[in-house]
């Protein structure tokens, strides 16, 4: 069956807000330090792991290209957020709401390393996750999609939460702490990837049908600086392997 590549595909879009919205909450709540029994972790580390979630089907069922496109939309919204924050907090403040005022310039003066923090493994992790999804789609012709994506977040969530804790809590959870903190991150991120699997594969089924496509990237330059979503007919795999 050969079926055209829609120009503009109806979900999409959707998919891309939540995305976005993940990663801002996440920077927002990576501040606060939660307990689980023995477990101690950042807030922002239950919600993160979605943001794997929803780059494994973006490039499942899009492609490698429309995934990178929406980490680089990510990106450029976490910039507007350091950067009006650091706006905000630059303006004096009057004389009654000076302490909540001090006590909030406080938080967004320490958020912002959470968010570099946040940034630089985002952009590391992110890039390998969609990375090994794709490669892996055409190394097994569609097949054991579980595994894929269970296996590309198992080892993107390992660099982004090791550099992740390193940048943002270095001299601040100390030592071996530090390690156990970051190997907890790793820990929860690969336990919320596999409690939202089934519900993740069945949209992304869905999504393949709704949108009649299921993208490969045979011809794709993987290059996180390119910015082209376009492909080919022969790109779209859909009810080929079936």
């Amino acid at each position: 069956m050969n079926t055209e590549i829609k120009q503009f595909p109806k979900a999409l879009w959707l998919l891309q807000v939540a995305y976005v919205s993940v990663i801002l909450l996440a920077n927002w709540f990576d501040i606060r330090i939660i307990e689980f029994g023995p477990i101690a972790t950042d807030a922002g580390t239950l919600i993160f792991p979605f943001t794997f979630l929803l780059s494994d089907l973006i490039t499942e069922v899009y492609g490698y290209k429309f995934a990178r496109r929406a980490i680089w939309t990510g990106f450029v919204f976490n910039f507007i957020f350091v950067a009006y924050s650091q706006i905000v907090i630059s303006f004096p403040s009057p004389a009654y709401a000076l302490e909540s005022n001090t006590k909030f310039d406080s938080l967004m003066g320490f958020n912002i390393r959470i968010i570099i923090a946040s940034t630089i493994s985002y952009l590391l992790s992110e890039p390998v996750n969609s990375y090994i999804m794709a490669k892996l789609k055409i190394k097994t012709k569609g097949k054991y999609m579980s595994f894929r994506f269970v296996f590309s977040t198992f080892i993107a969530s390992f660099f982004d939460s090791f550099i992740f804790g390193t940048i943002a809590f270095y001299g601040i959870i100390p030592g071996i702490d530090l390690i156990k903190f970051n190997a907890a991150m790793w820990l929860i991120k690969v336990v919320v990837e596999l409690i939202g699997l089934v519900f993740s594969i069945k949209l992304t089924k869905k999504l393949k049908k709704f949108e009649c496509l299921d993208m490969y990237d045979h011809k794709t330059n993987f290059n996180i600086f390119k910015l082209d979503a376009a492909y080919s007919h022969d790109s779209n795999f859909y009810m080929k392997f079936k």
